[in-house]
């Protein structure tokens, strides 16, 4: 499959693992030991509360847990698994609570500060490997130790997970915090398939609480993760869906080549998450020759971000799950062909890079959509309308035009002297020839 191939490193945790499938990675065996704190702070929470007690606890969910992975899992992680599951649910809990708490905090002296992990780079590495698809764990797993210990002012720990994961990736969030008590949490299988819910296009309404409601008393699918020869996989649904392939998709031109078109392009939103700002990273629209396209900031954790939620859409059966993420992939690469066309981008403010060249860049967007299957198209309707656009003969001729002879200001500056030689020639033929008549 060519999702993990073409960049395994981004489905791979760098700082720590959770849950089974890297556990024996000895390069992430120095977390253990912040594992063990967050764990003490979590049974100093509550009066009278142990592990013995909590890991008897989780041994009640310890098959329902099981399920959610590979069948053939190692018999040593099996007979500690309930003891896996409270040391790693512990941490995921406590360092969720602990970021939210950093952050509503106001300008906090540095000797009141008694986190765990203080450093920034840490946070920034241990959000990442939280969305890492191959390092979940089950979500009830999470919802039940949180409830163990919850205070009855503490916020709803969908309010803390959006806090903490939503606010360090790309501007991808729709649902306002305002909705969060919305969301039944039994309907989750894992912290991907939450952030996946609170991603949607502002102007997508999908009865999501009619739906939960609905669906509230319904055994709920767990989504597997398995290995297979070193190979992402999740088991899909009996019934697959028919595939479109890419070709049966809407195809459009570059950026460049649009631009040549006299496509005008305009930046839309802001990095950063603004209140009165409603706009997403899905909301790209076309209309009367305009292209808007909301900025986005290239981070060193954006490709990761972006592919472990591209391969949960790929192999979730759920019917609630819908590939906005595969989709904005396949609609970017069209778009971003080559370098010029990222340069092109960062020249309007629509791309904000802080990392690599523009063919770095480049890069990652070509790759991006590598082994993605399209099922159906959110950009169906813009596509068709620049496509449309594209076709009229005017906008073929003056696309024709600028790309023969105003393809950069050498070769445009030499197409107008040609013209204006040529003008000379025909006005000094012209006069010439009334002379002659005269005379």
């Amino acid at each position: 499959m060519g999702l993990r191939k073409s960049n395994p490193n981004a489905y791979t945790p760098m700082l720590i693992s959770i849950g089974p499938y890297h556990k024996r990675n000895h390069e992430l065996s120095s977390m253990e030991k912040y594992k063990l704190l967050y764990l003490q702070r979590f049974l100093q929470r509550k009066e009278g509360l142990d592990v013995e007690s909590c890991i008897s606890a989780l041994e009640k969910k310890k098959d329902e847990a099981l399920k959610c992975y590979d069948d053939n899992l190692d018999n040593d992680i099996v007979d500690k698994f309930s003891e896996m599951l409270l040391l790693d649910g512990c941490f995921v809990v406590e360092f969720i609570r602990e970021y939210y708490a950093t952050e509503e905090k106001e300008e906090e002296e540095e000797e009141d500060n008694d986190n765990i992990i203080n450093l920034e780079w840490m946070k920034k590495q241990v959000c990442r490997d939280m969305v890492l698809l191959e390092n979940q764990l089950p979500f009830f797993v999470l919802t039940m130790l949180h409830d163990m210990t919850k205070h009855h002012k503490e916020v709803s720990f969908l309010y803390m997970v959006r806090k903490t994961l939503l606010d360090t990736f790309p501007k991808a969030k729709f649902i306002p915090p305002s909705e969060i008590h919305n969301f039944n949490t039994e309907r989750f299988n894992h912290l991907v398939h939450v952030i996946h819910m609170f991603c949607r296009p502002s102007d997508h309404h999908d009865g999501m609480k009619d739906k939960q409601n609905k669906n509230a008393s319904t055994p709920k699918e767990c989504c597997k993760i398995t290995f297979c020869d070193n190979v992402l996989q999740l088991t899909k649904s009996k019934e697959t869906p028919k595939v479109l392939g890419l070709w049966d998709c809407y195809h459009i031109p570059s950026v460049t080549e649009l631009y040549d078109a006299r496509v005008r392009f305009i930046r839309i939103g802001y990095v950063q998450e603004n209140k009165e700002d409603k706009t997403t990273l899905f909301d790209i629209k076309f209309e009367k020759g305009i292209m808007k396209i909301p900025c986005f900031a290239i981070e060193d954790t954006m490709e990761t971000f972006m592919r472990n939620l591209i391969a949960y859409e790929q192999h979730s059966s759920k019917v609630d799950v819908y590939p906005f993420f595969s989709n904005y992939a396949h609609i970017m690469t069209q778009l971003i062909g080559s370098h010029r066309d990222v340069k092109f981008l960062r020249k309007e403010k629509i791309i904000l890079k802080d990392i690599g060249d523009d063919k770095q860049v480049a890069s990652i967007f070509k790759k991006l959509s590598d082994g993605v299957e399209i099922t159906s198209f959110y950009y169906i309707k813009e596509c068709s309308k620049l496509i449309q656009h594209c076709d009229k003969p005017w906008s073929q001729m003056k696309a024709s035009l600028r790309h023969n002879y105003f393809s950069s200001p050498w070769v445009g500056a030499s197409t107008v002297a040609a013209i204006t030689l040529l003008v000379l020639t025909v006005i000094q033929t012209v006069l010439a020839f009334t002379g002659d008549v005269m005379k």
